[in-house]
């Protein structure tokens, strides 16, 4: 087994804090020749304005003008990573229509990189992102690596939206009971209070106190935005 296989069996591992699993991530990507990494996670949550993470080692004033010229919201690999799972080779041609972004990544030393978005069950999306100041991925390296740097995106969204998603629970503190998950459930079925109470043998208005909890709980305002929050938390599945 290759070193960088065998250093991330234990990525998922519970237990495990978000700065143990970036590390091995670092290290998996340095044993696939890339100096740096980026992970940006996307939350669900709220839908207006969804959460986004950075985890990086990109070179720091890198990261800080990143930030404050707002890049985000134009990477065209970011664009890319939301519209498409498959994976992106940076090149000229990616960046043309953002030529200062482009420009300013290599005098970082980003000059050649490769990312990969990832979205699960619950709407978590992520994106790795592998950099490295020289030598351009030729066909040959991708054939040989790229089974492996996909491997690694998938083993990193596992593992870090696990994490960020459990956190995101807990500030939520929707301590929803087994009844109320039950109700929200055929809510988001498309079932009324009345089909409902009929389903669980209750009545309707103990069906509409469950559904009124949840929506306490869950901070939202109706019974339509509670079944999306627990969904997008992973409450329903």
């Amino acid at each position: 087994m290759n070193t960088w296989q065998g250093d991330l069996l234990g990525i998922t591992d519970t237990g495990r804090t978000v700065d143990e699993v970036f590390e091995k991530i670092e290290r998996a990507s340095y044993a696939l020749g890339f100096d740096f990494c980026a992970y940006g996670l996307r939350l669900p949550a709220p839908i207006s304005n969804p959460r986004t993470i950075m985890l990086s080692n990109y070179p720091l004033e890198w990261q800080a003008r990143y930030a404050s010229a707002g890049y985000l919201a134009i990477d065209p690999t970011v664009v890319h990573g939301r519209q498409s799972q498959a994976p992106l080779v940076w090149t000229n041609a990616v960046f043309e229509a953002t030529p200062n972004l482009w420009e300013e990544s290599q005098a970082a030393g980003l000059r050649f990189g490769w990312a990969q978005s990832s979205l699960d069950a619950v709407g978590v999306g992520g994106m790795l992102s592998l950099a490295r100041s020289y030598d351009v991925l030729s066909p040959k390296e991708l054939a040989l690596q790229e089974v492996k740097m996909r491997w690694l995106v998938n083993i990193s969204h596992l593992a870090l939206s696990r994490l960020f998603v459990s956190e995101l629970v807990k500030e939520s503190q929707p301590d929803l009971t087994l009844r109320e998950v039950e109700v929200l459930k055929w809510t988001a079925d498309g079932k009324s209070s009345n089909e409902i109470a009929d389903l669980l043998s209750i009545s309707e208005n103990t069906v509409n106190f469950h559904i009124k909890n949840s929506v306490a709980k869950l901070r939202t305002a109706n019974r339509t935005a509670a079944v999306v929050r627990a969904a997008m938390l992973g409450l329903l599945n």
